[in-house]
């Protein structure tokens, strides 16, 4: 066995192990570590078996076969990064729908005459900056 299958093995392990425990902690959702799970066992399976490595290099066309794995992880990782784009970009139009039913929300409640504490909190705090240098001049 040569130094890159045992590196190649060793750090799809190391990554699945890494996914399994962030999954364990709470650190990852299930559904975000499915692709990262399956990015560590392709690795995993093309670097055990250079066999398997050598004859989807020489079909696709690839002269150094360990490069294959650099290419699947490479993959991998522009599939994870698609979809995660993909989900950023939900969260993004849901936090504008957000943003826009709170502000109008806080312009309802302030028509309607009632006082919120981060209304009050906020009106009172250019006036106790006003006080306080008010009390400095007269001092």
């Amino acid at each position: 066995m040569r130094i890159y299958q045992i590196l190649a093995i060793l750090g799809s392990l190391a990554l699945f192990g890494f996914v399994i425990d962030f999954v364990r902690r709470g650190l990852l959702k299930e559904k975000y570590s499915v692709l990262w799970l399956a990015c560590s066992v392709a690795i995993l399976i093309l670097s055990a078996q250079k066999g398997l490595l050598d004859l989807l290099a020489s079909y696709i066309g690839i002269a150094y076969a360990p490069s294959l794995l650099f290419l699947v992880a490479f993959l991998f990782i522009l599939l994870i990064m698609l979809h995660f784009s993909v989900v950023i970009s939900i969260l993004h139009e849901k936090n504008k729908v957000l943003t826009q039913e709170i502000t109008l929300l806080q312009e309802a409640v302030k028509r309607s005459g009632v006082t919120v504490f981060s209304d009050s909190v906020a009106d009172s705090a250019p006036n106790a900056a006003s006080s306080a240098a008010n009390n400095k001049k007269k001092g």
